[in-house]
């Protein structure tokens, strides 16, 4: 998937998610673990959010494409931001998976607490 794609299904992602009264934290947090695509407070929550986009379930969902590898590059990539920005609050890693409906609308997944340390 090209980045100019993946920037827009984040932004789809974000509007999405501030519409359920998150506020954004930080966007694209690198660190040599890896990327953590959108780091959000819910309430008293800080949350790391993974953005996944699959065109075709051709093969597997796109909530099916955060693998085990992959959940500890962003548990890792997470408690490395933690480590930069201390928090007291409670902290939890959700997935937004996008796929299209049709062609002219997509359905979101927003799994809550999708995985934890």
């Amino acid at each position: 998937m090209s980045r100019t794609i993946g920037f827009a299904k984040e932004d789809i992602a974000l509007r999405f998610l501030k519409n359920k009264g998150l506020k954004l934290i930080c966007r694209n947090f690198h660190s040599r673990f890896g990327e953590i695509d959108l780091i959000m407070q819910d309430q008293s929550s800080l949350v790391f959010i993974e953005v996944r986009f699959r065109s075709s379930e051709k093969f597997g969902s796109s909530a099916e494409s955060v693998s085990f590898l992959k959940q500890q590059r962003l548990i890792k990539t997470a408690q490395f931001y933690l480590l930069h920005h201390p928090q007291n609050a409670a902290c939890r890693f959700d997935v937004l998976a996008i796929r299209p409906h049709n062609t002219q609308s997509i359905d979101i997944d927003w799994i809550i607490n999708a995985f934890t340390l």
